[in-house]
Formats: C-alpha cells, sequence, structure tokens
C-alpha cells in the first residue's frame, strides 16, 4: 500500500460554472475561468481558463469559445473532461513527476444535481485518473470553508451565490436540513446588465463588459454608503451600428439587477420558512452566512439584512470559501467522511 500511497496526489475541485478553483498541498493553485476555445476545423482545445476568457466575444468563426458548466452542471462533457485534464496538468508539483500520479480528489456539486449528473462529474474525474473520487455539496463545502463547525447540532444557514446557482442551505450535525438551489446567480445579473444597457441607453455591449460593469459598478441596493464612481461603458450604438461610450451609475446597476435579487430573496425566505422551529431558533442567533463570488455585490448582505431582519455576514474571501471548504474536507477525509459521497 505504501508504494502506491507514494504514488497518489490529492486534489480538491470546485468547479464552477464561472470559475474553476483547484487546491493542491493546502495551496489553491489553480484558479481560472471555466472557459475553453476550441478550433473549429479540427476540434482541438488551443487555450483553456484565462487565455481561453481573453477570446471570448472576439474570435472568427474557426474558433469558438465554450463555457462546458452551465447552471453548475456539465453541459458539455468532452469539453469540461480535457479542461479539467488540462488544469490538472498545469498543477506545477505535478508536472515534475516523471510518472502519472493516481489522484483522490473532493469536488463540489451543486446540491439541486440529479443522480445523472452526479455520476458525470465522477466518469469525468475518472478518465483524468481519479482513483478515489469523493462528491460534497457546495453548500457544506461554503459552511466548512467559511469556518463553521458543521457537525454541531446547531443551525446554520449558507447562501452561496455562484455564477450558475444560488445554493441555500440549513446545515446542522453535518448534514443538510433544507435546501433549495436557484438558478440565479453571477451569470443571470451580467445578462440583467446586457438587457438594460441594450434597452436602457440603446447600447449593445458583450458579456465580458457586462462582467466588467458588475465588478466595478455592481450594486444590489440604490443606498450604498460608499457608492462607486459612474463608470464609462463602451459598445455598440443600436440606432447607427457605430461604437459608443454611455456613463452608467451604480444605481442603475441596482435596478438592472433588482428582479434578479428578488428571487434570491424569495427563496432565502422559503428555506427559513421550512427550517425546523429549533434550528430556526439558532439561525436567529448566528445568522446567515454568505459565499461565492455573487456575495461581493455591493450591499447585498444589508439588502438581505433588512428582508431576513437576520445578520449577515460576507465570507472572507468569498470566491474561495467553498474550494477551501472542500480542501479542508480532502485533509480531514475521516472526520468528514458522513458529509462526502462516494
Amino acid at each position: 500500500m505504501g508504494f502506491f500511497d507514494f504514488l497518489t496526489e490529492e486534489i480538491a475541485i470546485d468547479l464552477g460554472t464561472a470559475n474553476t478553483l483547484i487546491i493542491h498541498n493546502d495551496k489553491v493553485v489553480v484558479d481560472a475561468p471555466s472557459i475553453v476555445a476550441r478550433d473549429r476545423t479540427t476540434g482541438k482545445i488551443i487555450a483553456v481558463g484565462r487565455e481561453a476568457a481573453m477570446m471570448q466575444g472576439k474570435t472568427h468563426e474557426n474558433i469558438k469559445t465554450i463555457r462546458p458548466l452551465k447552471d453548475g452542471v456539465i453541459a458539455d462533457f468532452d469539453a469540461s473532461e480535457k479542461m479539467i485534464n488540462m488544469f490538472i496538468k498545469d498543477i506545477p508539483a505535478l508536472k515534475k513527476k516523471w510518472l502519472t500520479p493516481s489522484l483522490r480528489m473532493v469536488i463540489c456539486i451543486p446540491s439541486g444535481i440529479t443522480e445523472v449528473e452526479m455520476r458525470a462529474v465522477k466518469e469525468s474525474a475518472e478518465r483524468v485518473n481519479g482513483k478515489e473520487v469523493y462528491l460534497i455539496h457546495e453548500p457544506m463545502a461554503a459552511a466548512i470553508g467559511i469556518g463553521v463547525d458543521i457537525m454541531q447540532p446547531k443551525g446554520n444557514m449558507v447562501v452561496d451565490i455562484g455564477g450558475g446557482t444560488t445554493e441555500i442551505a440549513v446545515i446542522a450535525l453535518g448534514g443538510i436540513v433544507c435546501d433549495k438551489s436557484v438558478k440565479i446567480a453571477g451569470d443571470v445579473f451580467t445578462n440583467d446588465i446586457v438587457y438594460y444597457m441594450r434597452t436602457q441607453h440603446n447600447l449593445y455591449v458583450g458579456e465580458r463588459s457586462a462582467e466588467k460593469i458588475k465588478i466595478q459598478i455592481g450594486a444590489a441596493t440604490e443606498d450604498l454608503e460608499l457608492p462607486p464612481e459612474d463608470m464609462a461603458v463602451q459598445g455598440r450604438d443600436l440606432l447607427t451600428g457605430k461604437p459608443k461610450q454611455v456613463q452608467a451609475s451604480y444605481r442603475e446597476i441596482a435596478k438592472a439587477l433588482d428582479k434578479s435579487i428578488l428571487r434570491i430573496e424569495d427563496a432565502v425566505m422559503e428555506t427559513l420558512s421550512q427550517t425546523p422551529p429549533e434550528l430556526a431558533a439558532d439561525i436567529y442567533n448566528t445568522g446567515i452566512y454568505l459565499a461565492g463570488g455573487g456575495s461581493m455585490l455591493r450591499g447585498l448582505d444589508k439588502r438581505l439584512s433588512q428582508k431576513t431582519d437576520l445578520p449577515v455576514y460576507i465570507a472572507e474571501d468569498p470566491l474561495r470559501a467553498v474550494v477551501r471548504g472542500t480542501g479542508i474536507c480532502l485533509k480531514n477525509l475521516s472526520k468528514y467522511k458522513s458529509v462526502l459521497i462516494k
């Protein structure tokens, strides 16, 4: 057994709709957009991650950029497998090995995922040399990553707003008591912004530009204490067809995102209403934890807090909470055995 252990490497993967993160030896070694660029004529993958993201929206007909994950679930098998493979090959410590090591992996999945989708993730992992593959639900990984002791008989509520899905879960005794997964998250926010710029400013902006707007001036509410400066947005004028620039303010973006955020609020309220009374009492004291990139939207914590009358805390480094939790599980497999799905 010892010799094979020497050949086994352990990695934790947060396979996200927007970003993929991989932890190896307690370090985040891959943090890249989940995008693949494929050459249409040869069918070959020419770039993944950052490099492919730079090409998004700027390709000619022979190159196509694909986002292999949709709503947190693998939509394009071939592309996602090659993407995972290339990311794993990029891990510096694994590059040095002359034998391809077999991998022990923990991968996180959305809580609303079906059996079939779960098997798809597992098979993809096994094909990239995963000998032992464990899966963990995203809100659970997020809770562990935030630093919540999930094994306690105490209720904790986690809201993980990713790229494709928002996962809301109440966790106690190492299990998910009630959860809800809604397909409204970062990608929908981005599309809301594209739509708003189009209808309000007659300006056609691409996905990458909309993403930039979201990060620079995105807001969940119009009354911010520290509002960001207005931003110059360039795109194509829909009336004249010429390139043009307009000024956009955070108030406009708050308006654009309002409906989507309302739906996240409703999902949180619904989950709270299904929570058993003893756990609801705990949540009254512990509040709600936010993780995922979407939780960085300015004023979202305040808005959720007003809606639920509960304290709302944003995880430190919310983008990495899930992968950090996945990594902790990987390190303490025996402790978290009950949480993992084999």
